[in-house]
């Protein structure tokens, strides 16, 4: 670890500035910012904001910025990267380390016990009512996402067509996900590189309001401190290292389980989740659903759902959703193992393949972001990949009403087009009066997420009980 930590000899030469924030305080300060972590990526970034940059004025508002446009072109959460990127700015690779550990580390001890209590005890009455109000509410807060990220991806026409041409892709041809991703990160690439004005990359997280804080008047400085400074060979040896643990937990359960075992199928399906996760969870939700419960028979429809209240409702990122998702999908097909020993172990590896992928893109390309900045092709590449990831969640929405409001949905298929169609029969009103409650908490009343959340999971266990 000590050789990890050291991208360079020089740590107090070259003008390296002492910005005097001790790692340990640090170690205070990111503790802080994980267990604050909730809200999703807007949510998560404005605290962190708050904390690193108008309270404690680590980094300047220039330089807050322009790391979450960087991270905001990778793949994965934007929101623990950003941590890595502060924490290995402020404290080189340790630094990131701690941030970035610290940033998922909160939410996945909490979905290890939700996801217990789940798997034990998730048919009795009253558990199963809090599940079903956190479902219900759910839907608002999905759809939510998609007036959020629309009103700031769609722009122009040709955003609104991206978007439009994605969600028919995904919804009615099942198009996968990653393939709806480089088609519109080709379209925009060519379209940015061209100059076209409609491709060029706009908006983004707002930080916050009232006077900026100047990066020369932060405790990091203006200056680029030495080890933030490209350094190519630092970057593969770290890289090396990064993709070693990634990887060889991969080709180790391959070669030993062989293809067929659950925890192979998990590893490297969350691998693969690892390199096209853009637009962050609710993009990518719609494809992790459709592959866990159509294809490899983890999930049942609805249980995609009370995965995703529990995230909402736990610090971190929204994307530890998948740690649930693995959990359940070891639990059902456990081998030879008890099921909730293998359900552990399951939720482990998940969360490995997710997110050690994310320390690997900061740390290789970080001190490189400058070649990024003012690249139009790369923008409009961002831009067309942000808006197409309007059309996947509004199909993620569609799909998650489909399932909760009707018990029955059948699939059709008509030449290449797939229809999904709920039976009337099977309504479940119940789950629309509380959708449409929380709608109008949400957008009506401006409540928060987690009270929306909380709300309807203590009306779904009151309603439970009152309708045995």
């Amino acid at each position: 670890m000590a050789e990890m930590a050291s991208n360079t000899s020089a740590d107090h030469a070259g003008g390296r500035q002492d910005h005097g924030v001790s790692l340990g305080e640090a170690f205070l300060v990111w503790m802080r910012v994980a267990a604050l972590s909730f809200g999703g990526p807007a949510g998560q970034i404005a605290v962190m904001h708050r904390i690193i940059v108008d309270e404690k004025r680590w980094i300047g508002e220039h330089r807050f910025l322009h790391a979450l446009n960087y991270c905001m072109l990778l793949p994965g959460p934007e929101a623990q990267q950003l941590a890595i990127y502060i924490g290995w700015l402020m404290h080189r690779t340790v630094g990131g380390l701690v941030a970035g550990i610290l940033f998922v580390l909160p939410g996945f001890l909490s979905i290890l016990v939700l996801s217990y209590i789940y798997a034990a005890y998730g048919s009795i009455g009253v558990i199963s009512g809090l599940f079903f109000g956190l479902k219900a509410a759910v839907l608002a807060v999905v759809v939510q996402a998609v007036i959020r990220i629309g009103s700031r991806a769609l722009k122009n026409r040709a955003m609104v067509a991206i978007a439009a041409v994605a969600f028919v892709a995904i919804f009615l041809l099942h198009v996968p996900f990653p393939l709806i991703v480089l088609t519109a990160g080709i379209v925009g690439f060519v379209g940015g590189k061209a100059g076209l004005s409609s491709f060029k990359i706009g908006g983004g997280h707002k930080a916050g309001s009232g006077p900026a804080l100047l990066d020369a008047d932060s405790a990091l400085g203006e200056e680029t401190p030495v080890h933030a400074r490209p350094n190519l060979a630092w970057s593969l040896r770290i890289s090396s290292i990064l993709l070693a643990l990634w990887i060889i937990p991969v080709a180790a359960l391959y070669a030993v389980l062989g293809p067929e075992s659950s925890f192979t199928q998990i590893a490297l399906f969350f691998s693969k989740m690892a390199v096209v996760t853009f637009g962050g969870a609710y993009a990518v939700l719609a494809y992790v659903a459709q592959e866990a419960v159509q294809h490899y028979g983890w999930l049942k429809p609805g249980e995609m759902l009370d995965g995703l209240g529990m995230a909402e409702t736990t610090p971190g990122p929204l994307i530890m959703v998948v740690q649930f998702v693995g959990f359940m999908g070891a639990y059902r097909d456990p081998g030879s193992l008890n099921p909730m020993t293998a359900a552990t172990l399951a939720a482990i590896l998940t969360t490995w393949v997710t997110f050690v992928p994310c320390f690997l893109w900061i740390f290789l390309g970080a001190p490189f972001i400058e070649k990024l900045r003012g690249n139009l092709a790369l923008a409009g590449a961002m831009s067309a990949i942000t808006a197409a990831v309007v059309g996947v969640i509004l199909n993620l929405a569609v799909w998650f009403a489909l399932h909760t409001f009707f018990a029955e949905v059948a699939s059709f298929r008509f030449g290449p087009l797939w229809l999904d169609i709920p039976l009337l029969r099977s309504a479940v009103i119940p789950a629309m009066a509380l959708s449409l409650a929380a709608a109008v908490a949400i957008f009506r009343f401006k409540a928060s997420t987690i009270a929306t959340l909380l709300a309807c999971a203590a009306a779904g266990m009151v309603w439970t009980l009152v309708a045995r």
